[in-house]
């Protein structure tokens, strides 16, 4: 199989623990797509924490996009052009507040370039660290949010926010709820996921599903895995989703990447 797309999630995929590409990763990167294939980055991350990453893969030379939100939007590298977009209403987000304070977790969005908390927590300042977006504290998350979002992040310790995801699943059964971290349970519209998002990008470059490939490690990768031809876990995987791929290769912290590239593409 000739593959023309690899789709990549980055926070303990691509990137190692210390949030960087190894050397051996970019190699084979770079290669992969002097041959014509498509480099993807798809992430749960917003789209501008994303773009220094992608310019260093020199994604934006190669023409190609970023997937970011865990969906909800797609866009250029080269010039941050919006091809798709998909919001939670302010409705929603509301909603997901009372809900948040019923369970009692932690919840974050992001509103204009800032993520928007009524509290503080170690997994917030995990968040700040990971997309250098500055954190506003708000007296009101509501009065804040005055208008859609493309997500919210429910957070707390992971073993009581794998019950939190149950109940957040069973109870807003309309919203696309997905794990990004062990105490990350991120919430978007309706039909928003990776998968959704990656088979819109496909038809637009007409690239059939078959000739693409996927990396991830948790559980919002898991419908790209899914869709893919083929769906490759790196060994760091939630222990719960490795059977659910096709393929497991190394970690992210020994170029698992790399390998699925020399294997699949370079070979």
């Amino acid at each position: 199989m000739q593959y023309k797309m690899l789709v990549l999630d980055m926070d303990d995929t691509l990137l190692t623990d210390d949030h960087k590409i190894s050397d051996l990763n970019k190699k084979v990167l770079l290669e992969a797509q002097a041959k014509g294939v498509y480099v993807v980055l798809a992430s749960g991350r917003p789209t501008s924490a994303m773009t220094a990453y992608a310019k260093e893969l020199e994604l934006d030379l190669n023409n190609s996009y970023l997937i970011s939100f865990n969906g909800a939007i797609i866009s250029t590298v080269k010039d941050d052009v919006v091809l798709f977009e998909q919001t939670l209403t302010q409705k929603q987000i509301h909603e997901l507040y009372d809900y948040s304070v019923k369970m009692k977790t932690h919840i974050i969005t992001y509103l204009d370039g800032e993520i928007i908390s009524e509290t503080n927590s170690e997994f917030i300042e995990i968040e700040k660290e990971i997309t250098g977006l500055p954190h506003r504290i708000v007296s009101s998350f509501k009065d804040a949010i005055y208008k859609p979002a493309v997500k919210c992040i429910l957070l707390e310790q992971p073993s009581y926010l794998k019950e939190v995801e149950k109940d957040l699943k069973a109870t807003m059964p309309n919203l696309s709820v997905a794990m990004s971290k062990p105490f990350f349970l991120e919430a978007a519209q309706t039909g928003i996921d990776k998968a959704a998002s990656l088979r819109i990008l496909a038809e637009k470059l007409n690239i059939e599903q078959s000739e693409i490939i996927a990396v991830g490690n948790a559980g919002n990768d898991l419908t790209m895995i899914e869709y893919a031809g083929l769906g490759v876990w790196v060994d760091n995987v939630t222990p719960e989703l490795r059977d659910f791929a096709d393929v497991i290769v190394a970690s992210n912290n020994n170029d698992g990447v790399a390998e699925v590239v020399q294997r699949y593409i370079l070979n």
